[in-house]
């Protein structure tokens, strides 16, 4: 049986889309953030879990610090395999220590620690030959934070959680939102008085209450988070589909598939639902937006995701105190990212939003 649709082609919409130059700036952020966050631990300088090695000799560095690094061989550390890798990050194979200098005197290599600014107060390291290390150069792009890990891995491993949090998040909410409204407007009645009034309530909550309250019950960490922000975000979803389906629902080619015995279950999935899909995915562009700043806001009170896995907002908690040091970079970068992922997805819901118009 032919369906009929309310809104342009998907290819005509991403046509239209791509012509715009606010969606191609937005498309082009986001899917850099993307390979970002997928290739975290290939991209980042610091490829340990978590991007979590510390050096608290340079702690608090410049941007564009080097430091050389005495590198000896841990025998313990087994090699990762590459989608461990991918997936967790690899644990190093080498102990690290910052150096000022080396020299080499009567066939072994000498090393100074770095213990801060001033030369000759660090303890001399002596290897052999035979001893299995390296000297490496270590240049910090966004330099180093409190505890001398790397700003600028700390921020792309930070990518995955955000981007993790609003897919997982908007697929919680869409199962969610189109079920509930799918069957309250296609049945009504009293189906619909009683679904009505659970989103009227929980829409009457303020929405970081909500999340706040479900992150107590539920408890700190990374999967918590992603059902706290999913369970607060489906009543958009919910009301839009209602008042679509009410409207489709009355469509003669429903009334066909009533006509030729169709179930319930398979009109409402198989005829009316593909008819929804576009507004479903412009509130859903918008409401990812929403479900960033969520986990940003969770995080920055320490209820979202939990040391020492990275996040944008748990690094602005733990940096914020330096804006007013000389060092108001280390809060300031993490919400650059935010508000550039945040006007991404804003901007992607307005350009869907225009090119779905058929006025236009």
């Amino acid at each position: 049986m032919k369906q009929n649709s309310n809104s342009a082609s998907y290819s005509g919409v991403w046509k239209k889309l791509l012509k715009d130059p606010v969606g191609c700036v937005s498309l082009l952020l986001i899917g850099l953030f993307s390979v970002m966050a997928v290739g975290a631990y290939f991209i980042s300088p610091d490829s340990t879990p978590y991007a979590n090695e510390q050096h608290l000799e340079i702690a608090v560095k410049k941007p564009g610090f080097e430091i050389e690094m005495l590198e000896i061989r841990d025998p313990s550390v087994e090699k990762t395999s590459f989608f461990r890798r991918l997936l967790y990050g690899a644990p190093s194979q080498y102990v690290s220590t910052p150096v000022y200098r080396h020299w080499k005197q009567n066939g072994r290599e000498y090393f100074e620690t770095y213990t801060g600014d001033n030369p000759n107060d660090g303890d001399i390291i002596s290897l052999s030959e035979q001893d299995d290390y390296r000297i490496s150069k270590r240049h910090y792009i966004l330099g180093t934070d409190r505890y001398g890990r790397c700003l600028f891995s700390q921020l792309v491993v930070g990518t995955r959680v955000s981007l993790s949090v609003g897919l997982i998040s908007i697929l919680i909410s869409i199962v969610i939102g189109v079920t509930l409204g799918a069957v309250a407007a296609y049945y009504g009645k009293w189906v619909d008085n009683v679904i009505m009034w659970l989103i009227n309530v929980v829409w009457s909550i303020p929405t970081i209450l909500l999340v706040v309250a479900i992150t107590f019950a539920l408890g700190k960490g990374f999967w918590q988070v992603f059902v706290a922000v999913g369970l607060t975000m489906w009543v958009d979803i919910a009301r839009l589909v209602r008042g679509q389906v009410k409207s489709i629902k009355e469509k003669e080619f429903v009334e066909a598939a009533r006509a030729l015995g169709y179930s319930d279950r398979r009109i409402i999935i198989r005829q009316i639902l593909p008819n929804v899909v576009g507004p479903i995915t412009v509130v859903a562009a918008s409401n990812f937006a929403t479900a960033i700043l969520q986990e940003a806001g969770l995080s920055f009170l320490g209820l979202g995701v939990q040391p020492p896995m990275p996040s944008w907002g748990s690094i602005i908690k733990e940096n914020y105190g330096y804006i007013i040091l000389d060092a108001a970079y280390m809060a300031i970068t993490p919400g650059i990212a935010i508000m550039l992922l945040v006007l991404s997805f804003i901007a992607l819901g307005s350009g869907l939003r225009k090119a779905m118009d058929v006025r236009n």
